[in-house]
């Protein structure tokens, strides 16, 4: 029997995607590996307090936990990690080695046995290993911390799987990453690069020797540089290096060849991705040496198989339109992937029949059809005479409808890194809203990747003005045409696209509410107060520091909320080192002086990124409350106050 329709005002509407739901029955997925047909994968459980657990699928389709509880696998390399278990063959069954999140130190687990400490030093963390079997040991990317976080040492080290003695084999470099052994164990490949570039900007292939004895000769500079991104080394199983380049204006396929470099399949199309975390892919070889990879094009992921010596290039039909982690085994691929109406999952495809399975599902729950808001492309004049990419959802619920009369509030939401992207799959987190009434648009705004390093380049110098005047644009594009009501339109983000929240709501008065997830309020202190990863990111973004400090003053919300006009409430992890939380307690004590309605959460126990179930549940409502208050409706939802400064007196005036 088919619902009746009722209508109701926007933000009112009740939704079956709960708090509860996203935080309690989703998981977060992680790296993936392969060790012949045994397939890995690391997940986040909010339930178990964000702890993450690599789970071993055996050939017979089994599942179990590698490690037990209370391991939490985990790298704080880079602090944005990545590579945080490699799987190895053993005696007892297929094992790992992994890292603790709690001391950092590299385990060793054999089949069924308890985990076994391999390294010692408390100062250290560990990334990025590949087994060399001959030798018996990792090589791995070290971080030494023994001076400081913004002093790290990159070094790369071999480490002995039997007593966890570690010998040095490349150090100089302010970051290394990828150390790869071509299949006779005879050369390693690895990648570099140097302050002030990040691996996206500029990063160097480097190509060595490995001695009887272990130790590298001569290292060799076979590609990159200053102004071309390097992506994932990989070797074929005939030993030939591959390597994803930007060199073109694109992050194509190259192999090198007789000492010269060669293009694969030249595309306008993204092969690679910005470099955030460790061991990321996005192709690998299949047991007949073809190339399986993931390409992104209008913003839109798909997959593709490319013959190496004939450029043979046809893409494989699949349902998903955003495909990460990708990881090749003889006649199969496996990666994560999610549709428009699915969420993310771990995927199996058998490369024969292009037919696919369902490994692990991020999410118990289900939406029916009729609350399910897909994603519309979007290109958008914006600042300049340019456009600009986003995903617009129109607010879906098929038991209600918003008054005839009115339109729905928008939310724009702005994704971090800044040099990340956001794509058009199904996420819980974007439901939330649409079923309850918002519509939500999605920028990828210019620095966002995906669309080339041109498109990438655009917020060079120019963060918080480019991604503003594209936050702005999205929003006015739609509004204008009457898919949202004007006078209702909100920014959100998370850390960089915090920042971009927070800048907005600072420096121009369009934006009517804000709120921001770590968000950084004051750049000069990102400058003086953080990680050695991005200690230098700054310098392209917004200039050198000290010399442009004025320009990070002017670009620094913190120093100009005399110019704020709109309501925002803060949310910050106590333990951010990406992000310290003096920067939320300084813009909340300057937005409460100021007069306007500012709510301030901050939660113990989390880092930068939100992993537990309760503070997940609790941001979302949080959130929804604050709209409710600010925009005047009343949410479905029963949810606990938020104490909001300043309400009171906003409302009366």
């Amino acid at each position: 029997m088919a619902s009746v329709v009722r209508e109701a005002p926007y933000g009112s509407w009740a939704s079956p995607v709960s708090a509860d739901l996203i935080a309690g029955a989703t998981i977060r997925l992680g790296q993936i590996a392969l060790l012949g047909d045994d397939i890995f994968w690391s997940e986040g459980r909010p339930q178990e307090q964000g702890r993450n657990v690599v789970v071993r699928r055996s050939p017979d389709g089994t599942l179990a936990d590698v490690n037990p509880a209370p391991f939490n696998v985990r790298t704080r390399a880079h602090e944005y990690g990545g590579g945080a278990f490699v799987p190895l063959a053993g005696e007892a069954g297929p094992g790992v080695v992994f890292s603790h999140y709690d001391d950092q130190q590299l385990y060793r687990v054999d089949g069924s046995d308890a985990p076994r400490v391999l390294t010692h030093n408390a100062q250290q963390r560990y990334a990025d290993a590949v087994v060399d079997v001959p030798r018996r040991r990792l090589i791995a990317v070290r971080e030494d911390h023994h001076e400081s976080d913004i002093d790290a040492v990159a070094t790369l080290v071999a480490i002995d799987l039997r007593d966890g003695n570690v010998q040095v084999l490349v150090q100089g470099p302010d970051f290394l990453s990828n150390p790869r052994l071509s299949p006779d164990g005879r050369r390693l490949a690895w990648l570099s690069w140097d302050h002030p570039n990040m691996p996206w900007d500029g990063s160097t292939l480097w190509l060595a020797e490995v001695a009887d004895d272990g130790s590298l000769g001569t290292p060799m500079a076979v590609a990159g540089g200053a102004s071309e991104s390097i992506f994932q080394p990989e070797w074929s199983p005939r030993g030939e290096l591959h390597f994803t380049s930007d060199r073109s204006g694109w992050w194509n396929l190259y192999r090198l060849r007789d000492g010269a470099v060669e293009a694969l399949h030249p595309m306008a199309a993204e092969f690679g991705k910005p470099q955030w975390a460790f061991a990321m892919a996005t192709y690998g070889f299949d047991g007949r040496g073809q190339i399986v990879c993931t390409f992104l094009r209008d913003g839109v992921s798909r997959l593709a198989m490319l013959d190496p010596d004939t450029g043979g290039f046809s893409e494989i039909a699949t349902p998903f339109c955003a495909i990460d982690e990708l990881h090749v085994g003889r006649d199969f691929a496996v990666f994560a992937a999610a549709s428009p109406t699915l969420p993310s999952a771990i995927v199996r495809l058998d490369l024969r029949t292009h037919a696919h399975e369902v490994l692990r599902h991020t999410s118990s729950a289900t939406l029916a059809p009729a609350f399910v808001a897909q994603a519309r492309p979007i290109t958008f004049p914006t600042a300049g005479g340019l456009e600009a990419h986003a995903f617009f959802y129109p607010p879906t619920n098929g038991d209600f409808v918003g008054p005839a009369a009115t339109r729905p509030p928008l939310i724009v939401i702005n994704h971090g890194g800044p040099t990340g992207s956001t794509d058009a799959a199904f996420k819980w987190s974007v439901q939330y809203w649409t079923s309850r009434g918002f519509a939500i648009v999605d920028v990828n705004y210019g620095g966002s990747h995906g669309y080339g390093r041109a498109y990438r380049q655009r917020l060079n110098g120019q963060w918080g003005v480019v991604d503003v005047d594209d936050a702005i644009n999205a929003a006015r594009y739609l509004t204008e045409r009457g898919e949202a009501d004007a006078d209702r339109v909100a920014i959100r983000g998370a850390s960089a696209g915090g920042y971009t929240t927070l800048a907005a709501l600072t420096f121009r008065r369009f934006f009517k509410a804000g709120a921001s997830h770590y968000g950084i309020g004051d750049l000069e202190a990102l400058a003086a107060d953080t990680h050695k990863f991005e200690s230098r990111y700054l310098d392209t973004l917004i200039g050198p520091y000290p010399a442009a400090r004025t320009l990070y003053r002017e670009r620094s919300p913190v120093h100009h909320t005399d110019a704020l006009a709109s309501p925002m409430i803060l949310f910050q992890g106590a333990e951010d080192k990406a992000v310290p939380p003096a920067q939320a307690q300084a813009m909340y004590e300057a937005v409460r002086a100021k007069g306007l309605p500012v709510a301030y959460l901050l939660f113990e126990g989390e880092q930068h990124g939100f992993r537990r179930a309760a503070t997940i549940r609790r941001t979302l409502e949080a959130e929804l409350y604050f709209y409710g208050q600010v925009f005047g409706f009343a949410p479905a939802d029963a949810i606990e106050p938020v104490t909001i400064a300043n309400l009171p007196q906003a409302l009366a005036q």
